[in-house]
């Protein structure tokens, strides 16, 4: 087992490896110029090739990604006495590193936490900036695939329960409907149906964010701003499951031991509920894992249309100032925590299921 783990954490690390490589390289070698967007057009030629050279930028490409790596890892190289060596452990950047030990005369071995580089345009810490819009993506996706799962696995067991009837096609005909539409396009639709047009009754806004500003309570907590861009959000990973769930539930009736269990006398839902959905469900698993990671990137465009301030947000308003250390940042910390979860689930399927360890 302890194979298997370090296996898959190594899988892990070369997932994110590849990411960061291909992002890196993806928004460097696009035109435009970090130190004018961080001082502007006016600024002189001396003032520019500082920020340049404070970013690296005055070395090649492949120094500027070896110091990118080393500001990601949480062991990295440092030097704490030359303030002009590219390796200085400015305080001000790594606020929290500690020095281990001496590799060199000059180089130490530092633990810290990793560090995004900062903001081009508000000159803030990358990490601080997602650090205060992650919590509300987490909250949108969370919400989001609670809605597919628990709307989707019905569904799915009446779909398998009443196959080739009305509920059957209606189910499948949803699901269908479901996967085929864009997330930015039924964004806009469910917004201006149940907002626009039924907002007087609904109650529901165009736009809107977990947390609105009271001009008498100050900052308060607003759920109500929750269900359209969840309900938007969840309606593909509902259409998967939907499906997943019918197909799986079909194959595990098909079996022996459900018609021995119905043979034995249990009524059909004991035998459904108890017996047969508890097998169905491992492909159910996989799914709602793997679309949950993919939410919390696929809100984007639903947090766009809906206003939500997370980190869709922050990521098409750095992509509009052409904000890229916004944007590495964001890309990278949701690759992370789509690597966790897939690990975690390929842990946890090897502690129920051996059979997986030896594949």
């Amino acid at each position: 087992m302890i194979k298997f783990i370090i296996k898959r954490l190594l899988y892990g690390f070369l997932v994110l490896l590849g990411v960061i490589t291909i992002v890196f390289l993806l928004f460097n070698v696009l035109p435009g110029d970090p130190a004018r967007m961080m001082l502007g057009q006016r600024a002189d030629v001396a003032s520019i090739d500082q920020i340049n050279r404070d970013l690296g930028r005055d070395k090649p490409l492949y120094f500027q990604f070896l110091m990118y790596l080393n500001d990601l890892s949480p062991l990295s190289v440092h030097n704490p006495y030359n303030s002009e060596d590219h390796l200085y452990l400015d305080r001000e950047k790594y606020s929290d590193a500690k020095e281990l030990f001496k590799i060199s005369d000059d180089n130490v071995l530092v633990l810290k936490s990793p560090y995004l580089r900062r903001s081009y345009q508000s000159k803030r810490k990358v990490s601080e900036i997602l650090y205060e819009s992650l919590p509300e993506t987490f909250v949108l996706a969370a919400a989001a695939m609670t809605f597919a799962t628990f709307f989707g696995v019905i569904l799915g067991i009446i779909s398998a329960v009443r196959k080739d009837t009305w509920l059957d096609s209606s189910s499948l005909f949803f699901a269908v409907l479901g996967m085929s539409g864009p997330s930015f396009f039924m964004g806009l639709i469910i917004s201006w149906f149940f907002a626009y047009l039924l907002g007087e009754y609904t109650g529901l806004e165009l736009t809107g964010s977990l947390y609105t500003i009271d001009p008498f309570e100050g900052e308060v907590l607003s759920l109500k701003n929750l269900i359209l861009p969840a309900f938007a959000l969840g309606i593909r990973p509902l259409a998967v499951i939907v499906q997943l769930t019918r197909s799986s539930l079909l194959e595990v009736l098909s079996q022996d031991y459900i018609r021995t269990a119905t043979a034995k006398g249990l009524s059909y839902y004991k035998v459904i509920f108890k017996h047969a959905l508890k097998n169905a469900m491992t492909p159910v698993v996989t799914a709602v894992s793997g679309w949950f990671a993919g939410l919390m990137a696929g809100s984007v465009f639903i947090e766009h249309v809906f206003g939500w301030k997370g980190i869709g947000a922050e990521v098409v308003s750095a992509l509009e100032k052409y904000d890229l250390p916004v944007v590495i940042g964001s890309v990278l910390v949701v690759a992370i925590i789509f690597v966790i979860i897939n690990i975690t689930v390929d842990i946890v399927y090897g502690l129920l299921d051996p059979r997986v360890r030896v594949q």
